[in-house]
């Protein structure tokens, strides 16, 4: 296979700046969702006997307190009792009034069942800020050490170049992971932060691996062959590679998106299937958008330095 993808690379620029653009679309018209933790609010934790519909119960909590709710089941891992866990997004969280008598409503609308208030957390949301706060000064960091790292070891290809292309190509891996986690509606909490870390350490490397050939190949080659074609012809050698090791790691996490389903666990699932699109969208990244990229600057720089 021998992929002409520095001569295509129009098309792949095209797709990328689509997708950005219905990124910025959901995000204008659907928005993110954000969770208790950066809103604020209760968490509150019931447990009962007998049979319990979740949705009954979430829609006899909203009536009982008139705003809405999320109700979601949760084992117990040391007693193995079911309970219901219920979040209420406010700025302010339950009142000690609104908790018992949420309480009382609960056990009448459901006598048999031997509700109890295990426990009623109010949430604070400046916690949440100053954590996504420190997040995304550890994202800058991170990716100025990225920069840096690259730009030294690929001093011989234009290493700061080839540093920036990467951070680049990184920030749109982790924007579609954002827009995936708009479009399906799922909470920006810590499973946001935890795919957006996880992208910068994993995407990386391809696109690294993907640099190391170009630097051998063009240690070879010297001047005879045109960059364009020096660059095509690296992506290619690394391709194999890349494509098992991405598609193996999307298939370990579409398992376990399938296991979070069938088990109705929503906090794993909410960070296997924007990782899972993050892979391939770093798979995309590394091999359609980083060498095409590194290498139009490259011509450009080469343009001015022969104008000059």
């Amino acid at each position: 296979m021998n992929l002409n993808i520095i001569g295509k690379r129009k098309i792949f620029f095209t797709i990328s700046i689509v997708a950005m653009v219905l990124v910025l679309l959901v995000t204008i018209f659907v928005g993110p969702t954000l969770d208790i933790e950066f809103k604020g609010g209760s968490i509150a934790t019931y447990s009962y006997t007998g049979e319990m519909d979740p949705a009954a119960f979430e829609k006899t909590v909203e009536q009982a307190l008139g705003q809405s709710a999320t109700v979601q089941q949760q084992e117990n891992s040391s007693t193995g009792q079911t309970n219901l866990v219920v979040s209420l997004t406010q700025s302010s969280g339950l009142t000690t009034e609104s908790q018992t008598e949420l309480l009382k409503t609960l056990q009448e609308t459901y006598p048999d069942n031997s509700i109890t208030a295990e426990d009623v957390n109010n949430v604070d949301p400046v916690l949440g800020r100053e954590f996504f706060k420190k997040c995304i000064v550890a994202v800058i960091f991170a990716s100025v050490i990225m920069v840096v790292y690259i730009g030294f070891r690929f001093r011989k290809i234009g290493g700061a170049s080839a540093g920036i292309v990467a951070v680049i190509a990184l920030l749109h891996d982790i924007l579609i992971s954002f827009g995936i986690f708009v479009l399906l509606g799922f909470p920006i909490n810590d499973n946001f932060i935890a795919v957006v870390l996880t992208i910068l350490g994993y995407s990386i490397n391809d696109t690294i691996v993907i640099y190391d050939r170009i630097r051998e190949n063009k240690r070879t080659q010297g001047d005879k062959m045109p960059l364009g074609e020096l660059v095509n012809m690296s992506i290619n050698q690394c391709m194999r590679r890349t494509v098992n090791t991405s598609l193996t790691t999307a298939m370990a996490l579409l398992c376990i998106c399938v296991v979070a389903v069938l088990m109705n666990v929503s906090s794993i699932l909410t960070f296997a299937v924007p990782m899972m699109v993050g892979v391939i969208s770093g798979l995309y990244s590394s091999v359609f958008l980083s060498g095409s990229l590194w290498t139009l600057w490259q011509e450009k720089k080469a343009a001015k330095a022969k104008a000059a």
